[in-house]
């Protein structure tokens, strides 16, 4: 297995971080905290630039790529910090019309893998789409059970987005799965199509002022859709994993920036060992969770995906909080652009698949054998 991207995956990623650059850069950036309502224009932007159809079929309007050139894409999108329902627009660009183009905003809940029932920008989204159930999911699976990775060894592209069945006529009145004949055992896991209003929230104060959160207290179930919720679950997490890692390097340029400029008693603090030995720490973690973010987008499967999540999640967070130590004061107020890194990453760290759950699926992997160590 080859970790190192292509050259046209190179320049892919260079390209997406050229476009954030010139449509999100740091004053777009400070302008939607003070505004955190999506920005419509910037999200249709996205759609034409192919950024939520890149895994879908050339013959279906996409890029026709895989999930390895997902993760790049995602991974720049972590590092500029850019705000949305990002995971759920790319994983349903081939199931809700409009998703593609950006010209509609769906949204993507989880009310069985975790109970956390969270939903991003609840009043940006125009759909949503609930998965629930206790079957196979990314932090439970373990094994070679699972599909084959979309685009992982492969050069053909994806039939779809993560998605293996067409959707269902959106709007349908059918009764729950649950109650016809032929319908899945009541703890398997599926998924229902909600229009926007439809879900009974509750309101919930978001750690991170760019993406505002809603619980969902409870639901409609008459319209369901036939998806693949374990693999939705699964990229779900990885794509995660990718903002998750982009944040991380981004904190460690951040960190060692600020280093190189400021001065105390007449010495750059750079020049210190124990700023040294913080950014050189940060710069380890993220390698480390890079390698393993790759490595789980090549083969897509459930274990690798478990442990790039938890990777990730630690270089996100523990680098948000050492590039703020590095930042001295200046780090602990809101106009340090640290601080939103470290918000986001408190935020993701409890998205499609907490740590704990992880590190304890990981666990059990080991004793039963499952990885060697």
């Amino acid at each position: 297995m080859d970790l190192r991207p292509t050259a046209d995956q190179r320049a892919l990623q260079a390209s997406a971080r050229d476009l954030l650059a010139c449509r999100f850069g740091r004053e777009r950036l400070r302008a939607a905290v003070d505004s955190p309502a999506l920005d419509r224009a910037l999200w249709r932007e996205l759609g034409a630039a192919g950024f939520f159809a890149l895994r879908l079929p050339e013959a279906d309007g996409g890029v026709g790529l895989g999930l390895p050139e997902a993760v790049l894409v995602f991974e720049e999108a972590g590092r500029a910090l850019l705000p949305g329902p990002l995971v759920a627009g790319h994983l349903l660009a081939g199931v809700v019309p409009g998703a593609a183009t950006g010209e509609r905003v769906v949204g993507l809940c989880d009310v069985g893998a975790d109970g956390a029932r969270l939903w991003e920008h609840p009043a940006d989204c125009d759909e949503l789409i609930l998965v629930e159930g206790t079957g196979p999911d990314a932090s439970a699976e373990i094994g070679g059970s699972d599909a084959p990775p979309v685009g992982a060894g492969t050069d053909a592209p994806p039939k779809t987005a993560g998605l293996d069945a067409p959707p269902e006529d959106a709007g349908s009145d059918a009764p729950p799965e649950s109650a016809g004949p032929g319908a899945p055992p009541e703890d398997a896991a599926h998924a229902y199509w909600n229009a926007s209003d439809w879900p009974t929230l509750a309101p919930l104060r978001s750690v991170d002022p760019l993406t505002p959160l809603a619980r969902v207290v409870s639901y409609p179930r008459r319209a369901p859709r036939a998806l693949d919720v374990p693999r939705l679950r699964r990229e779900a997490a990885l794509l995660t994993a990718a903002l998750q890692l982009g944040s991380a390097a981004r904190t460690v340029e951040m960190a060692v920036e600020h280093a190189r400029r400021r001065e105390q008693f007449g010495v750059r603090i750079g020049a210190f060992q124990a700023v040294k030995h913080l950014c050189a720490e940060m710069l380890i973690r993220v390698e480390i969770a890079r390698s393993a973010v790759y490595a789980a987008s090549l083969t897509g499967q459930s274990l690798p995906v478990i442990g790039a999540k938890v990777l990730a999640d630690e270089a996100a967070v523990r680098n948000a909080r050492d590039c703020l130590q590095v930042h001295g004061g200046i780090g602990f107020t809101w106009e340090a652009d640290v601080h939103l890194h470290l918000k986001r990453a408190w935020l993701r760290l409890e998205q499609w698949q907490s740590g704990a759950k992880a590190e304890e699926a990981l666990a059990e992997a080991l004793l039963a054998g499952e990885v060697a160590v």
